[in-house]
């Protein structure tokens, strides 16, 4: 468990202080767009008022609440699941991105009521109009950790 919390504390950390750095330090919630490696990596500031691109988005408040409840229950159940079960070094890790992304979004929540997001991706012609953060990928990426990294040792042994 200690894994989970100082993988969980580094992705929050460096959640927090790359939106601080950008949104505030590089003035993007201004600017609006910098390029920076065009069209491979833009930062377009985007606030996030729902989930993922901007679904269920509503800047009146109540999704705001329910949002912030629902990571924190995610953070707290997959908590719960890893101490209940669990899977090992890469599992935890994977955990500790989970939480630390959630949380990350839950904070960018409370303070601005939204989430920051300002990555932009696009490649080969298509132009991607959608930004995301690095809480967003440290969920994605513990997620998949989640999937690929645990539940293996209830598995039947001799399964076809």
């Amino acid at each position: 468990m200690r894994l989970v919390f100082w993988v969980g504390f580094w992705t929050f950390l460096l959640d927090q202080a790359t939106k601080y750095l950008v949104v505030h330090w590089m003035n993007l919630r201004t600017l609006h767009e910098i390029d920076v490696l065009p069209p491979f990596l833009n930062l377009r500031m985007a606030w996030n008022y729902g989930i993922n691109f901007g679904l269920l988005g509503d800047p009146s408040g109540i999704t705001r609440w329910v949002l912030i409840a629902v990571a924190l229950g995610v953070a707290g159940g997959v908590l719960w699941w890893v101490r209940r079960d669990p899977p090992g070094a890469a599992g935890y890790a994977a955990a500790g991105l989970m939480v630390g992304g959630a949380l990350g979004n839950v904070v960018d929540r409370l303070l601005y009521g939204a989430v920051a997001d300002f990555l932009n991706m696009s490649c080969c012609g298509f132009e991607n109009p959608y930004a995301f953060n690095v809480a967003d990928i440290a969920v994605f990426a513990g997620a998949m950790g989640l999937i690929f990294f645990t539940g293996h040792k209830n598995a039947p042994k001799n399964a076809p």
